[in-house]
């Protein structure tokens, strides 16, 4: 087996771009390893921390900028692949969402750090029409601080195990495996948390048929429906503005922080735009958690809905930002108020 020496000092450049820009591209396989490898071994001088840092940055340059022309072009459809693919459910579009409209493409200056948001933040700042030099600026700012990081953290590690000789060659001789222990560890890590996820999901889905027997079953009986809340982001509003009937729309921070609204009497139904139910899921295991038990998420969300071919109803003011936690949770709702709410 060729040690990480021989490895990086032969192909360390073209192996640097490529991992990076695969990572970037989607796939999921971290890059952090990589390049602590890489500054750790620019500590005996195989390599040059000058000439990685553009590299990674260009790498990042091409993968970003294509997913921002494909969000710019397809908006929350780019999303809603990115995030079938990710490992991480609890980062998926509702975090990155969230935190664009607090912080605009200033996110992206830490985005790079955070699991989940580094790949589908390019395609939301497309989504959301920011112009591309604003984006450029910010996102290669982001990835200077991100892959300096690393790199620097590798050399400082390069730098304390070339004081024991000994050290520094078993490192060299067993590195290669060393790296890829710990990409295999990241990987398996977010797969059993993807997986912890999905397990505590699937008691709470609730299928679209069962939803439309329910309001069926309370029309019927002149109860009130079931309280129906729809979490997605004011983009994918705009991109498909329709709800479920009767359905308010409250985005997620806003229904946590105001669970007062929230009715102890009834069902609580959540749906989002997320594949596997992400964001509805999340918001409804928070709620269990805070004590709000009879909340489920629907199954396929709004796509599951149209999919089974119930109706739907338009919203009114799909852009209206309201002005208090009160105002957010009312004014963003559909046609049909929820009755009795």
């Amino acid at each position: 087996m060729h040690s990480i020496l021989g490895l990086l000092e032969h192909h360390t450049y073209p192996l640097i771009f490529g991992w990076v820009l695969i990572e970037q591209g989607g796939v999921p396989i971290p890059s952090v390893p990589v390049m602590l490898a890489a500054g750790a071994m620019s500590a005996a001088h195989k390599l040059h921390v000058a000439y990685a840092l553009p590299i990674i940055m260009l790498a990042c340059l091409i993968s970003d900028s294509a997913w921002y022309v494909l969000g710019r072009l397809y908006g929350s459809k780019v999303v809603d692949i990115l995030c079938r693919f990710s490992l991480e459910a609890e980062t998926c579009v509702v975090r990155t969402h969230g935190t664009f409209a607090k912080r605009g493409t200033v996110t992206l200056l830490f985005s790079k750090f955070v699991p989940g948001f580094s790949t589908v933040a390019a395609p939301i700042v497309g989504q959301a029409r920011i112009p591309y030099l604003n984006f450029v600026f910010y996102d290669m700012a982001g990835t200077l601080i991100w892959a300096g990081t690393w790199l620097f953290a590798g050399r400082f590690l390069g730098d304390l195990a070339r004081r024991s000789s000994r050290f520094f060659a078993m490192l060299s001789q067993f590195g290669i495996a060393l790296v890829i222990m710990m990409v295999i560890a990241l990987v398996v890590y977010r797969l059993v948390k993807r997986r912890q996820f999905l397990v505590e999901l699937s008691d709470l889905r609730l299928e679209p048929a069962q939803l439309m027997a329910m309001i069926t079953d309370a029309e019927r009986k002149g109860l009130d429906r079931p309280f129906i809340v729809d979490l997605r982001h004011p983009l994918d509003v705009l991109a498909d503005p329709h709800v479920l009937p009767g359905a308010l729309r409250i985005v997620p921070d806003a229904l946590k922080q105001c669970k007062e609204i929230i009715p102890r009497d009834r069902d609580i139904i959540l749906y989002c735009t997320c594949p596997s139910e992400e964001t509805s899921a999340k918001v409804a295991l928070e709620l269990r958690r805070l004590g709000v038990k009879r909340v489920r998420p629907l199954r396929g969300g709004l796509q599951g809905w149209k999919d089974a071919g119930y109706s739907l109803e338009p919203v009114v003011c799909p852009d209206s930002q309201p002005k208090s936690k009160a105002d957010h949770s009312l004014n963003l709702g559909g046609p049909g108020a929820q009755s009795g709410s």
